[in-house]
């Protein structure tokens, strides 16, 4: 077997087999296949494009290339979450505790954030001696005891992927449904769970700008669950706007313990219950997905999600006491207020750029060496649809660095759009896509 062969193949509009789809997903892994011929292979790719039996091999071929999690010692059907990212997204602090507080074992592989998406290791680290650092035994056991566990992704775990991805992310082949979809599913496949439920962003701070794109991701990523025996469900959510009200990390982290408290941000809240009702009804402890909403709503009201984060977090070494007394969560030097000069309705949120001026402040990473600051951050007073007044405080901005401050609360005032009437005809939730 030769790649000139497969390049010519695929480069023709033809459909390439299993054991071609192994063969170069394999030996380019080790090493044996050299940048230039994968890189015009991909560019075949993208332009011939993939079907569903295609993609779903290419997503296995990549699960194979590394270590597959053996969750079977985890009692119960194990359920992941995955997000594609988007800002102030914390969703799986608030799903976590609830889904597991209803006996769901979340055995969660999570990463850290590049650029304005924030990573949910990072935001857990805002609890001081919080560690994702553990043997696979005690992973399981964590998950088998409370019931939720997070660790971290690492190298062995669908090392084609990244390969995979260095070479897209340099060859303009990024924005390829059946690269994109298979790319995300073969870290959640080789991850172990049972089911998968992805929360697929769309709008303006979302890789998938419109509706139709990020259906067309859904559809994929589900096709290939169904394809290699994982039942998988997408949720089609906004990110039009910034998730909640904070975006940064020790900010959202507050967010999330105020939302399992019972007062957090509505849109959040109604994300976490969408989605997690997917779960509970995946993990078969719910019929239908009102009944699993109302025992997630139950979770809140007994307080039983609460408490189940404290066992999590101090399962994990972090100090736990900060969840009862959240001033203990590190803090920035500097808030400063962003005043609004107009009347108006906020009509949009430009949330990609509020995201990239909460990396500026510290709270993201431009790159894979940047240091995170988990004090400093955004939070927003004011969100789509609100009413403003010209002297109004739309955002808060939480700082270390005052001249950084200075452009952030420039900068924020010029992503925030004011019209004198806005209706919002943007959903929360666009749809869900099911295998059926």
């Amino acid at each position: 077997m030769r790649m000139y062969d497969l390049i010519l193949k695929k480069r023709n509009g033809h459909e390439l087999a299993k054991e071609e789809i192994n063969y170069f997903v394999s030996n380019y892994t080790k090493g044996s296949i050299p940048d230039y011929q994968v890189s015009a292979l991909l560019m075949a790719i993208f332009f011939q494009k993939m079907n569903s039996r295609e993609t779903a091999d290419l997503t296995m071929a990549m699960v194979n290339s590394g270590a597959i999690l053996d969750l079977s010692a985890i009692e119960g059907i194990k359920v992941d979450k995955h997000s594609t990212g988007g800002v102030g997204d914390t969703t799986t602090l608030v799903l976590g505790p609830m889904v597991a507080a209803l006996g769901i074992p979340v055995a969660k592989m999570s990463g850290r954030g590049l650029g304005h998406t924030g990573g949910t290791i990072d935001k857990l680290e805002s609890f001081e001696g919080f560690s994702v650092e553990m043997t696979n035994e005690k992973f399981i056991e964590n998950v088998n005891t409370i019931k939720l566990a997070v660790g971290g992704q690492t190298g062995e775990l669908a090392p084609a992927d990244k390969k995979f991805y260095a070479l897209r992310d340099v060859t303009a082949t990024v924005d390829n449904v059946s690269l994109i979809a298979s790319s995300i599913m073969s870290k959640k496949i080789a991850a172990g769970a049972d089911c998968i439920v992805l929360d697929v962003k769309v709008g303006d701070g979302a890789f998938m700008k419109t509706s139709e794109a990020a259906f067309e991701l859904a559809k994929e990523m589900v096709s290939i669950g169904k394809n290699v025996g994982r039942e998988t469900i997408a949720v089609i959510s906004d990110m039009d706007q910034p998730l909640g009200f904070a975006v940064g990390n020790a900010l959202e982290v507050r967010e999330a313990i105020d939302t399992l408290k019972g007062h957090g941000p509505k849109d959040l809240f109604e994300l976490c219950i969408s989605i997690g009702s997917q779960m509970v009804v995946l993990a078969k402890k719910a019929d239908n997905e009102e009944e699993a909403r109302k025992l997630l709503i139950e979770t809140i009201e007994s307080g039983s999600a609460l408490n189940k984060l404290k066992e999590f977090i101090a399962a994990q070494g972090g100090d736990a006491s900060l969840i009862d007394d959240t001033d203990k969560f590190p803090k920035a030097n500097y808030i400063l207020p962003v005043v609004s000069h107009m009347d108006g309705y906020v009509a949009k949120i430009h949330a990609e750029n509020i995201g990239l001026i909460a990396m500026e402040l510290g709270a993201g990473r431009a790159t894979k060496e940047s240091v995170i600051d988990l004090s400093v951050g955004i939070v927003l007073n004011k969100k789509r649809g609100d009413k403003v007044s010209a002297g109004d405080v739309i955002a808060y901005v939480h700082a270390n660095d005052t001249d950084k401050a200075e452009d952030a609360r420039q900068n924020i005032l010029n992503n925030y759009e004011l019209v004198k009437d806005y209706n919002d005809n943007i959903p929360l939730i666009y749809g869900i896509v099911k295998g059926e």
